[in-house]
């Protein structure tokens, strides 16, 4: 394909190497001068130096009438380029555009991007406040990913010694707890992962990704781990960006009764906020202060969430806060590099927002037919997607064990009309039934095919 990326930031430039190491024909554009020369020295991509929401710049890169060009990403960190930029593409005859939105006003509806020609308008803010949302209402899980809009959920737990899942085989277990909506596919033990057959049993430390419906999550989680994350009383944020506010916002729905702080050195975004926050107490002071976080009652927080714009803050005042009591600490990472040192750094969970925003990217890339949603898991090589067997496919009428499916591919959920269950091998496969597939990146594709999607 050939790919326009405006932007070459941190999820540019991430975006741009995915691509191009598959083989994508990729042109870069970038205003800022050290981004343009490291994607240029760094990347096997064409780099244009200039402003993406330009005519003349984006002629440069190829984006003009009748032109050929499969796919524009819009992702620089300004909206009214990405949008502008689209906009442009989209009058050009580009068959494809997405925009990163930084403003939450933006993907409140879908009107925006549709009323713009957008495929795809995405706020990464939104959705790695949904992420730490659920770290925090489950809190054993150490992974999360959401599907069939909210309703089914792929949640990482490690097994407990007690766990009452020890000793029988997964087949067993399924037969053991038939009410529960769960299949693990995949198990990494020492170090080393693989996907179970119904003959393996769980040991102790395992970590297993599972998916579940939503509702049975903290039910799989006591199964797992023997306790059951207590309901939020008390949590403490500290940063009142973006990510902050809406983390802020969904904690207040979800839980009426919750204690919930915001703490932000700015004041005037004080101010703002606590007109905003209805259900929030907003406090003006420094996240690392030792006294004020004490007097805010974090030895006693059931979760304490880290939101600034700096990496390093947030990962320093997350240890901060753990070290002084708080259950469970998440911090927002954005770079790379930092996110591999979650087995260094003593808080629970990071969250990177740059992720979310390139998993939609890859999923028009990799699956540009229409599909649900896509979550990559890159500590695991793996992908999960959601697909819709759609009508006149060949799978549709047939069991599960004779669709011809490699090992290595999983249907683990099927959601048909108002039912939602993990179907075994003889499971009949029918025309509009919603599935969610696990498998390895290389073979997903065999998977879409098989299934007639695409």
């Amino acid at each position: 394909m050939k790919i326009v990326v405006v932007g070459a930031g941190e999820v540019g430039f991430s975006v741009a190497s995915s691509l191009s190491q598959e083989g994508h024909d990729i042109t870069v554009v970038e205003s800022d001068e050290e981004r343009a020369a490291k994607a240029e020295n760094e990347l096997d991509v064409m780099v244009v130096r200039g402003n993406g929401s330009r005519p003349p710049v984006l002629e440069q890169a190829g984006i003009c009438p009748g032109c050929d060009t499969d796919l524009l990403i819009a992702c620089s960190n300004h909206d009214e380029v990405n949008i502008l930029a689209c906009w442009i593409a989209r009058r050009a005859g580009v068959k494809r555009v997405i925009s990163r939105a930084r403003g939450l006003e933006y993907t409140d509806s879908p009107t925006w991007a549709r009323q713009l020609g957008i495929d795809v308008m995405i706020s990464p803010e939104r959705s790695v406040a949904r992420e730490i949302e659920e770290f925090l209402s489950v809190s054993a899980a150490v992974y999360t990913a959401e599907f069939f809009g909210g309703k089914v959920g792929v949640y990482a737990f490690r097994v407990s010694p007690d766990s009452a899942l020890m000793g029988a085989s997964l087949r067993d277990l399924r037969r053991i707890h038939p009410k529960k909506t769960a299949l693990i596919v995949f198990i990494e033990r020492q170090g080393k992962g693989f996907i179970p057959s119904g003959d393996d049993s769980l040991e102790a430390d395992d970590l297993c990704f599972t998916v579940t419906s939503k509702s049975q999550a903290q039910d799989m989680e006591v199964l797992f781990t023997n306790k059951k994350t207590p309901e939020l009383k008390r949590v403490i944020i500290v940063g009142g960006g973006k990510i902050g506010f809406q983390v802020a916002t969904r904690l207040g729905l979800r839980y009426p009764g919750l204690d919930l702080r915001l703490i932000d050195e700015d004041r005037e975004k004080c101010e703002k906020l606590s007109r905003e926050l209805d259900k929030a107490i907003v406090i003006h002071g420094d996240g690392m202060d030792e006294e004020l976080l004490r007097n805010e009652g974090i030895d006693e927080a059931d979760g304490f969430v880290t939101t600034t714009a700096n990496d390093e803050h947030n990962l320093l005042i997350g240890v901060v806060g753990k070290a002084l009591g708080a259950k469970k600490s998440v911090a927002v990472v954005r770079r790379e590099m930092l996110m591999r040192l979650t087995d260094y750094i003593a808080v629970d969970a990071m969250v990177n927002p740059n992720q979310a925003l390139a998993t939609v990217i890859m999923k028009q890339v990799r699956y540009p037919f229409g599909t649900g949603a896509l979550s990559i898991i890159d500590e695991i090589d793996a992908e999960v997607l959601e697909l819709t067997i759609p009508h006149g496919s060949a799978a549709g009428g047939k069991k599960i064990m004779d669709l011809g499916l490699p090992k290595g591919i999983l249907i683990a959920l099927v959601s048909r009309g108002t039912e939602m269950f993990v179907p075994w091998g003889n499971s009949v496969l029918r025309e509009n039934d919603e599935v969610l597939i696990f498998s390895s990146e290389e073979l997903m594709n065999k998977a879409v095919e098989i299934l007639g999607v695409g």
